[in-house]
């Protein structure tokens, strides 16, 4: 069996608004489990309590996504301040 080699470069990671986008995802995550606890009741009669812990569970993790995503992105913004040139001063007139 022969090793996969690939033919061609992998393309560039997409940046975008990430900090929003796991953010926009854990409130939906905290959403559904609030919509969800009014009817604990019937979920746990037909077995499917785990409806609703799976939505606690995914905001939880959601947070610690947020924390992590918040810091990663300052610390893209500290590289790119290191790397560029100092600005140079103009002289006073």
């Amino acid at each position: 069996m022969a090793k996969w080699t690939p033919t061609h470069e992998a393309p560039e990671p997409l940046e975008g608004p990430v900090v929003a986008t796991i953010t926009g995802g854990t409130i939906v995550w905290f959403v559904l489990f609030l919509v969800q606890l009014p009817f604990y009741g019937w979920f746990s009669d037909h077995g499917h309590t785990w409806w609703v812990w799976t939505c606690l569970a995914g905001g939880g993790l959601g947070l610690i996504g947020v924390w992590y995503v918040r810091r990663r992105d300052a610390a893209i913004k500290r590289a790119a301040a290191a790397e560029a040139p100092p600005a140079e001063k103009t002289p006073a007139e």
